[in-house]
């Protein structure tokens, strides 16, 4: 808990000042609200001119009117004192706590951003959300909690319960009683409930995954007139969510009862007592000054240990949340650069010696097997396979999207895993099977690619994709405004606006992983032609499901289940591969039957 407690407090940074005043501040508000009472208590005895049990004798003055304005002033100024000490503190618990959470949101992102694909796959996207979200939220409540109220409760407590024994002697020991049936009390309501607050963070997971897919399937849903299931499916969530929310207050709901039952027992028994002790001593061993002082102290006391009780909850509640935060800031990624890494590829060549792939370490089975594959700077290769056959798994290693689990790739003669990062990954252009566009404009997709292109440039790489023409079409052309996701464009436009992003790098290996199935034959045949004679010294590998795709390549890999059924030319697979010979004859006839 220490360790998560060190973790999470590294977001505090420039907000050091206002955590460390805001305390400071409570703490003289504080001491300023303990001594209201005493001060009080003085007051109480000059109005009764009992000057003999009176405290602060050397305040006192000749006459009586007078004396009452000095302790009357006093108790103005103490006032004005306690409420400036705190909104002071407020303001710098609110400075503090909402820059805590901004970074907390922002270290949490920028590590999701250094993740591996290992990495990514451990947490879903829901779940990212939420621990950005709700926990970081719960976190900060807890943090503004720490700073402010857990600094004020136990200082109340402490001054009360010493200004009770100095004003009120064995009266104050009812606290002794009190106290402990209190605590009991709350204790046990907040170790039921907690549980249930635990479990209620995975259902906020399933709650956000539902809206999550329902909104990013939105067009799936209502073209198979799903809407009904959808609002069921989100309505049993957010029951499930709400449900468990109510348990648990219910069982908070018994802090108040416990809390009111203890306050007035302490009541009933300071003013039946009390009055009897000052009637039956005449206001010499117990006054009403100190009566009400005790009354005071007494409500400061409970209300002190009823804050507590509510800290602890907030703050086992933000246990569970720092948690799933501390889970991902610990979180290493599996893919770092070497201790002194490789800044320069040299050209496209690309080797896989005797390759073996698994998703992760616990997996049974490995995903690639035996890869062993020769590729010559400025080839154009294609891999064909079945679904799930590993053709996306093995070209995601060539950037180091995934690291190898035995053998190696090696990129210009070098093993990836001894190069600079980013310099491989700035050399390596992949287009990957599903196509992402951001909000913002034509012009600024691209330059993703390179954020420093001319328009002219944009308009080259747009021509060699074959989106030059369509986005001319559009009434704002480059400056045509894409929805997020890409909603606005259809799926053919979107993957070669993302092949035009790629080119736009001018990468010594270009990767398109079945980037071109929603476009037509014409305009991939257009697209192959552009690369060979635009780009003829950049290493291409396409990965497709039709033939004609890969069919003039210089090499074609046909994958099946993860291991190389075999590598050659078109008409060499033709006579020797019988999985190509069975997809070829099959798309044929099915071309010839169209």
């Amino acid at each position: 808990m220490l360790k998560k407690f060190k973790l999470l407090a590294k977001s505090v940074r420039e907000y050091k000042r206002s955590s460390i005043l805001s305390p400071l501040f409570v703490s003289f508000e504080v001491i300023m609200e303990c001594l209201i009472p005493f001060i009080a208590s003085d007051l109480i005895l000059i109005i009764q001119k009992d000057y003999e049990n009176i405290k602060l004798k050397f305040l006192l003055l000749e006459d009586p009117t007078a004396s009452a304005a000095v302790f009357g002033g006093i108790l103005v100024v103490m006032a004005m004192l306690s409420l400036s000490f705190g909104a002071l503190a407020g303001r710098f618990c609110a400075v503090a706590s909402c820059g805590f959470a901004k970074n907390l949101r922002a270290d949490l992102y920028k590590r999701s951003q250094e993740f591996s694909f290992e990495n990514i796959d451990k947490f879903s996207s829901s779940s990212m959300i939420t621990r950005m979200t709700t926990d970081v939220t719960h976190v900060q409540q807890a943090f503004m909690m720490i700073i402010r109220t857990a600094i004020r409760s136990p200082l109340m407590f402490t001054f009360s319960i010493i200004m009770a024994f100095t004003l009120g002697g064995q009266m104050a020991l009812i606290f002794v009683f009190v106290i402990p049936v209190l605590f009991i009390g709350l204790f046990s309501i907040i170790r039921i409930a907690m549980p249930i607050f635990r479990k209620v963070f995975k259902k906020y997971d399933k709650l956000n995954n539902s809206v999550q897919e329902n909104v990013k399937g939105m067009r799936v849903v209502k073209s198979f007139v799903r809407e009904d299931y959808e609002k069921d499916k989100f309505r049993s969530a957010s029951e499930n969510v709400k449900n468990d929310f109510v348990r648990a207050d219910k069982i908070l709901a018994f802090n108040s009862p416990i809390m009111q039952l203890c306050m007035y027992s302490v009541m009933l028994f300071v003013c039946f007592f009390g009055s009897r002790l000052i009637i039956s001593s005449g206001g010499q061993s117990f006054d009403i000054g100190k009566f009400s002082a005790l009354l005071t102290y007494g409500m400061q006391i409970l209300s002190s240990l009823m804050m507590l009780s509510m800290i602890f909850v907030m703050i086992t509640m933000a246990g569970e949340s720092a948690n799933r935060i501390s889970e991902v800031l610990e979180e290493e990624s599996t893919i770092v650069n070497p201790e002194t890494p490789i800044g320069v590829v040299k050209n496209g060549d690309i080797e896989f010696d005797g390759v073996y792939f698994k998703y992760a370490k616990r997996a049974e089975n490995f995903a690639l097997s035996n890869i062993n594959i020769k590729i010559k700077s400025g080839q154009t290769v294609g891999i064909i396979g079945g679904t799930g056959s590993s053709k996306s798994s093995l070209i995601q290693l060539i950037p180091r999207l995934y690291d190898v689990t035995e053998g190696s790739v090696k990129v210009g003669g070098v093993d990836v895993r001894e190069y600079d990062i980013e310099t491989l990954r700035n050399e390596v252009s992949v287009v990957l099977q599903k196509n992402v566009l951001f909000s913002g404009t034509i012009k600024e997709n691209l330059r993703w690619g390179n954020e420093n292109a001319s328009d002219e440039e944009l308009i080259r790489v747009c021509k060699l994709a074959q989106a030059h023409e369509f986005v001319s079409s559009f009434p704002d052309g480059y400056d045509t405004f894409i929805e997020q996701g890409g909603t606005n464009v259809s799926g053919g436009q979107k993957q070669r606006l993302c092949i035009a992003r790629a080119l736009l790098k001018k990468p010594k290996i270009l990767i398109l992983d079945d980037s071109t199935s929603a476009v037509d034959t014409r305009t991939d045949a257009f697209i192959r032609k552009a690369m060979r004679e635009e780009i003829p010294d950049t290493t291409k590998i396409i990965i497709a499901q039709r033939i004609s795709s890969v069919e003039d390549a210089d090499m074609i890999i046909v994958i099946d289940n993860g291991v190389i059924n075999g590598v050659g030319t078109h008409e060499e697979l033709i006579r020797n591969n019988a999985i190509y010979n069975e997809v070829y004859t099959s798309q044929t006839k099915g071309a010839k039957m169209e």
